[in-house]
Parts: C-alpha cells; structure tokens; sequence
C-alpha cells in the first residue's frame, strides 16, 4: 500500500535496476485466448476490474496461479456477463522488478487480444517522480506497444504512463482513461483532450490513487492525492461518472457531486490485505441500462475453482459485504443527459396512427377533443379538464390531459357507442399516476362503458358493475373487467403494481376469443384462458377518464391520460402507438 517502504529500498540502492527471472512467481506458461466479441446493443453488458496483485508477484514469493485462474474467468465468461473491458488498478507487482514484470507478463498473455487496461501504482515504478519518469520495466512489458493488442486501445500519452480504451456497449461508445499513480500536468491536459474529441462518450476513471475509506464504516474519501486529481481533473469534467482505484484497503465507496451538479461514483477496490494477497480478487460491475442499475460482485474465481479449502480460504470465495456487493442506481440518460442528451421524438402525424380498423383516436396535444380516426367519436367534456405539455416519451402527440373532478364522454350517437367488437379488439392508452395515487383513487377508470352488466341481462358476479372498464385499484393495479358476449359474469384481466410518477402505457388485446394486457409492450401474467367474445351495446356513451357503477358515473381518473386509441381488431406488439 505505502509506497515509503518501497522509496526507502530504492533510495538505498537495495532494489536493482533489472532482475532475472525469479523462481517460483510464474507457474505454467499461460495460453492466449482469442476475444468473444461481445453483444454491442445490448443493455446489459459488464466491466471486469483487478486490484492490485503485488503480493502474487513479490520475487520468489509469489504464486501467479490466482491471477491466471482470473484472468481465465474473464476470458471464458465473457459470451455468459457480456463483459466489455477489463481494467487493472495498478500495483502489479510487489517491488517493480524486471524479473516480476516477466512474470506478471506472461500470465497476461491470457487477455492480449482481449480489451483491456493497465496502469502503474506506486510499486511498480520509481513513486517519487510523476509519469516523466522515463524507462522502467512496467513500460518494457506494458507499455503503448503490449496494449496494442487490445482491440479498446486508442492512444497513449508519450511517456507511455497514462493510456485510453474505447469500447461499444448498449448502443454507444465508451470511454476508460487509465491514469498513471501520479500524471503529469501534461498527462491531465493529455486527459483533458481526449475527452473533448470524445465529447459524448461516458467516462470510467482507472487511476490507483483517488478515495480510501481507513474509517472502517465503508465510507470512502478523498486523499490528499485525488483531491489534487478531483480538482484538476474529475469535478469538471461531468462525462466522468465512475472512478476506480485500488492502493487502499478496506474497500469502500462514496458519491460526489461534480461542478455540473451530477454524481460521481468513486470506489476504492483493494483486497492485498486478505488471505492470499487477495487471492487475485476481481471485481465485476454489470451495467443494466434497462434498470438503471450497476450490480456489483466480488469474488476469487481460483478459490471458487478448488475442491477442497481450508475453513479460511472458504470464507474468501466471495466478498459479500456492503463495500463488495452492492447495486447502484443510475439514471444513466439523465446522468449523461449534459454531454450525450438522447433526442426527443419528435410527435408522429395522425395518419401514421389512424391504421387500418382504428375506430377512434383522441389526443390531446392541441386541446383537441375530436376523434382523429375520421369516425366521428368526439368528445365532450365534463366539468373542467387541466392541459398539459407532459407526455410520454414514446407516445405520438406530445400533450395531455390531467384530471382529477373531470372526466370526458362520447357524443350522443357517436358509431363507438353500438360496437360490439366481437371479432377482437385493441384499446391502447398513455398515462400517468401521480405520487399520492392510492386507496382514496381506487377503480378510478382510464375508460368505461356506461351501462351495467344489468342492462344487457347479465346475472352472474355483480351485475350493477360496468359493462367494460379499465381501472386501477388502490394499489395501482391494471384491471381489465368486462361482460363478454358469450359469459354471464364478468371476465378480468390483472396487472401488477406499478410505480407512481412515471408515465405507462397499456395495450387490452382481444383476438376475438381471449384477451390479453400489455404494459409499455410486455405481455402481463394474469390474462384468463376462457373465451371471452366482445362485449354488449345497449347504445350508451363511452366514458374516458371516469368509472361507472349500476350506471352512475363514479370516481374519475386521477393523473394524466395522453393518447388513446381503440382499433377493432387484435394488433401485434410491434403496432402499438409505444415507441
């Protein structure tokens, strides 16, 4: 960790300049792996890190059998975690000897062609002097000529000390600055302009010295070194959102705010101090950009790899503390909104959404009440809507409509009014719940149609219930009740809950015999197997954004309703209005 025992052994003259090879560090000779390319659209891709490993590769006392059980872990894993990158955090060996830098260079032989980084820390080179420190065996082994391999590589500064990495995942590039232990000024200028001509890549910061957390509660701070690296570098630079650094133990981990106002994730990953030098511990953080999450786990794929261990070694397979195993939450197009902002869509014309067999269409961008379709189901409203400019992102009018005591109705003879769409159905719809939605809103409807089970003679279940409603119960559950035309009670299709504050949207799909619910296109679980044909017309009016019980109109939607369409047959996922 300390770099004073190392400065005083070189100070001394007790550390050569070069070494042989030394016996016992290396064990077999690795085999180079070919590089499984990864899966660059999908959301879910991962970065493997390694802490330092000097104690794997300290003379004749080492053992490179962890690390070369790791680094085949990554390898063979790859297809499995989509893994993208791999970064090591510097402290690669224990004295920055000729003979350890052999050694730790041949294990790495199982990742040449694999993208991946290294840097120096603080026992790998001469600590007293910034990367203008000119040759050193760390640069023999590892210098821009062995990371030219990596299919991530892109340059390097001309000490060679300091390198970048780009890679492609979920759609875009990324970028990974492996900064030496102590960067020059003009390395950090360097670093600097490297992400000006990559203006919209997301950054991860690999340096061996930025945060420690010596208090022992997990919590991580800035050492007097990675303030310097912070002020110079980091806080304004707002496209760096992860920073990772070893040097320290314990491990630990903190969030900063940087000039633009935005999370910094900094993390100190060290575990030297462990049975076995750490046991080559890596680091795998799983990047889910469809949840907004980076799940993180930590663990020795040579300790997992062995039949027998000692009560020990059992307890260090995998690090499963707060400071090991975590999951962060990121917004990642908020987070990066400031340098890489993803387009608005702009609103889709209403030819494109009045598709064959649309039977109405209502948006509400221009305060229009009209029906789009061309069909004459227009509104009217009751009491006073609110207009909005909310909408959802992937919904074709950019407008809604917030209610909360109004609601709206279909004209009197609007042809909507005696459908029966017994050969299938589609009703679609955006919208919104607000924060403090709950049981006081319960069976608030989206859409209903006035009129009771009664009213078209049905006797089972709760005849006084509408003939058709789609409602959420106080627990902002989907559900989709309806008298079908060949039933006597009431066929229900449920969702799940869903969370307020955010905009859905839901699809009801008759094929003409079942009906199934979607929500923003995924297919829900409680959708009934008994046919369910249609539904009665007894000439009654369509409510939008209000219920009805025993053919009184009740509760009224409570949030915002932006586009709804109905179409008179069943539509495939891939032609809902979500986009």
């Amino acid at each position: 960790m300390s770099s004073t025992r190392r400065l005083f052994l070189l100070n001394a003259g007790l550390i050569p300049a070069a070494a042989a090879a030394l016996p016992g560090v290396a064990s077999a000779e690795p085999v180079a792996q070919g590089f499984t390319r990864p899966d660059t659209d999908s959301p879910r891709f991962t970065v493997a890190v390694i802490p330092d490993t000097q104690y794997l590769y300290d003379r004749d006392r080492g053992d490179s059998a962890p690390l070369e059980a790791s680094l085949r872990y990554i390898v063979d894993t790859a297809r499995e975690h989509n893994t993208v990158f791999a970064a090591h955090l510097g402290d690669m060996t224990e004295n920055g000897l000729r003979g350890e830098f052999t050694a730790i260079s041949r294990t790495f032989r199982i990742l040449d062609r694999f993208p991946y980084s290294v840097l120096a820390g603080n026992h790998d080179i001469d600590a007293s002097k910034d990367d203008q420190r000119g040759p050193s065996p760390y640069l023999d082994e590892f210098g821009p000529h062995r990371l030219r391999h990596s299919p991530a590589f892109r340059g390097a500064t001309r000490d060679g000390y300091n390198s970048y990495h780009v890679f492609r995942a979920a759609g875009k590039e990324w970028l990974v600055l492996a900064m030496d232990w102590r960067p020059s000024a003009g390395s950090i200028a360097w670093a600097r302009e490297v992400m000006r001509k990559h203006p919209r890549s997301p950054v991860i910061l690999t340096t061996h010295e930025f945060v420690h957390a010596d208090g022992g509660d997990g919590k991580a701070v800035l050492s007097d070194f990675g303030q310097k690296l912070w002020n110079d570098l980091v806080k304004d630079n707002d496209q760096i959102f992860l920073a990772l650094n070893g040097h320290y133990w314990p491990p630990g981990r903190t969030v900063l705010r940087n000039t633009a106002g935005n999370e910094v994730h900094a993390h100190i990953t060290n575990y030297q101090d462990r049975y076995y030098g750490g046991s080559a511990m890596i680091r795998l953080y799983h990047f889910d950009l469809a949840r907004g999450v980076i799940d993180v786990e930590t663990f020795s794929p040579w300790l997992q790899d062995q039949r027998s261990l000692s009560a020990l070694a059992q307890q260090e397979t995998t690090r499963s503390g707060p400071g090991d195993c975590f999951t962060l939450e990121i917004d990642f197009a908020e987070r990066f909104a400031g340098f890489d902002p993803i387009p608005a869509p702009k609103p889709r014309p209403v030819r494109e959404i009045v598709i064959p067999g649309t039977v109405a269409y209502w948006r509400f961008d221009n305060r229009d009440t009209r029906d789009l379709s061309g069909n004459g189901n227009h509104l009217v409203a009751q009491d006073t809507p609110q207009w909005s400019t909310e909408h959802h992102r992937g919904q074709p009018g950019h407008g809604s409509v917030y209610l909360k005591d109004a609601y709206f109705r279909t004209v009197t003879g609007a042809p909507m009014n005696k459908a029966t769409f017994h050969r299938g159905y589609t009703v679609e719809a955006f919208f919104k719940l607000p924060k403090d939605f709950g049981d006081a809103n319960a069976w608030c409807a989206l859409l209903s149609r006035l009129g009771s089970g009664a009213d078209a003679g049905k006797t089972g279940d709760d005849p006084k219930e509408a003939l058709a409603s789609l409602a959420l119960s106080g627990g902002r559950q989907l559900q989709w009740a309806v008298f079908p035309l060949n039933q006597n009670a009431i066929s229900t299709n449920w969702g799940h809950e869903l969370p307020s504050g955010k905009w859905w949207h839901v699809a009801v799909v008759n094929d003409g015999r079942t009906t199934t619910l979607y929500v923003d296109g995924s297919k829900l679980l409680r959708n009934p197997s008994t046919p369910a044909v249609g539904f009665p017309a007894i000439g009654d009016v369509w409510l939008l954004g209000a219920s009805n019980y025993e053919r009184k109109v009740g509760k009224s939607f409570y949030g915002w309703l932006g586009d709804v369409r109905v179409v008179d047959r069943p539509l495939a996922q891939r032609d809902f209005m979500l986009r």
